[in-house]
């Protein structure tokens, strides 16, 4: 017997995929855009009905730019930065038409009687991070359209694979050690962590993260696969392993100060304080039926909210 799985949905990253994949035409009667709702809304029914999972947690940022991985790396996520707060998190730059469907999201999740989850200082990749860290007896799926999650897949002691929704749901890719290893060229086994290790070597100018110049996802790849880790890696240059062609160990060498940090920035944390909102098992009917109705109406999400609805009674069937 297959044992259900929990999913585990990066909301930020499901919501702003929604909205942009969806027109701004749909609107409130009091014409505010409704895009990411519904279809953040059709998304979360799309998971439950087609993975069937028992349970499943909304993960949320609490904080879209930590404060220890700024200190760590000072670039990170820099250019998405709106407002630059002395104290406290600083404002991201968001489209003016998303960021008043948030809270409708997170009413409706509410009143539906979904889990949300967040821990106060952490993104919500390190929610994830956690929650599949210490998932102790039903494998995990991450739903995401996000590759920085692909550093948590995994056989053991439980399966983590990640529900990659990049080309949307339609095409959505289940992707899991074997999967990375064969698209990357990275070991099977330590798909993961390898993918991660990698990761760091080519940057990601979408995140600020610079990596080492001259080095990209092909030759990062088997200078993992070659040494085994990151660490491993930089401890070879340091050497000046003759494993290592001089123009690597020097470019490298050159960027020491860089991959010293990009761990703190790059591998979530497994041990953030996260906090649920609620029992992250799916119910079977909603929470606050009269709430749904409320929202459904006032924000014009009908059909949206029936076919979640729906998916939650097929779970009975």
């Amino acid at each position: 017997m297959t044992t259900a799985p929990v999913a585990l949905l990066d909301a930020a990253s499901l919501y702003f995929r929604s909205f942009f994949a969806l027109p701004d035409s749909m609107t409130a009667p009091d014409g505010t855009p409704v895009n990411a709702v519904r279809g953040f809304t059709d998304t979360v029914a799309r998971i439950i009905v087609d993975r069937r999972p028992s349970r499943l947690v909304a993960c949320l940022d609490a904080d879209w730019r930590p404060q220890f991985r700024v200190d760590a790396l000072p670039s990170y996520k820099a250019h998405r930065v709106a407002e630059a707060t002395p104290q406290g998190a600083d404002v991201e730059e968001v489209p003016d038409t998303l960021t008043p469907q948030v809270p409708i999201i997170l009413d409706l999740l509410e009143a539906v009687g979904l889990a949300t989850g967040e821990a106060t200082g952490f993104e919500a990749d390190d929610v994830i991070g956690t929650l599949t860290a210490t998932e102790e007896t039903d494998p995990v799926e991450v739903i995401t359209g996000d590759r920085d999650l692909f550093q948590l897949v995994r056989t053991e002691p439980t399966p983590a694979s990640v529900i990659y929704v990049g080309k949307g749901w339609a095409k959505a890719e289940v992707l899991g050690p074997a999967e990375i290893g064969a698209r990357y060229g990275v070991p099977a086994e330590q798909a993961g962590p390898a993918y991660a290790d990698m990761s760091m070597l080519r940057g990601d100018p979408s995140d600020g993260l610079p990596g080492v110049a001259g080095i990209g996802e092909k030759t990062a790849a088997k200078l993992i696969t070659q040494f085994g880790s990151l660490g491993a890696l930089v401890e070879a240059a340091r050497r000046e392993s003759p494993d290592l062609p001089v123009k690597t160990r020097t470019r490298l060498n050159e960027a020491a100060d860089y991959l010293a940090v990009a761990p703190t920035v790059v591998r979530v944390a497994p041990d953030a304080p996260v906090v649920l909102s609620r029992d992250d098992r799916i119910p079977a009917e909603p929470a606050d039926p009269d709430r749904v109705a409320e929202l459904a109406q006032r924000w014009n999400l009908g059909n949206s909210v029936k076919r979640l609805l729906d998916a939650l009674e097929s779970r009975e069937a």
